[in-house]
């Protein structure tokens, strides 16, 4: 009896689990992809196309990088919107931004 009335409240519990690991691996995923168009920006003459192209293959639905070369360095800052969509508890949940930024010294191309 107890365990029919506590059974919905922990597929729900379960559910969140799963939709906060969703968010968290599109959290690295977009830190992985501000590392690599860094590494291609620091190392091409034109960072912007450098930076878009080594991203382009990306699994994020809506990724967008800002790229600001200056000097010896130079930062990519990427942006991507984590959809909830998980059953039930996605409908709850806003959608959430995540983003990261790297810089890295720049290379004779």
């Amino acid at each position: 009896m107890e365990l029919a009335l506590a059974l919905p409240l922990v597929c729900l519990f379960l559910l969140g689990v799963v939709q906060v690991g969703l968010v968290v691996r599109d959290q690295l995923l977009v830190a992985h992809a501000a590392r690599e168009a860094a590494r291609a920006a620091s190392v091409s003459a034109s960072p912007a196309v450098a930076a878009a192209n080594a991203t382009a293959g990306s699994p994020l639905r809506s990724l967008t990088l800002r790229t600001s070369a200056g000097g010896a360095s130079v930062t990519v800052e990427a942006t991507a919107i984590s959809v909830t969509d998980v059953p039930l508890v996605g409908a709850l949940l806003p959608d959430v931004r995540v983003s990261a930024r790297t810089t890295m010294a720049r290379e004779p191309p």
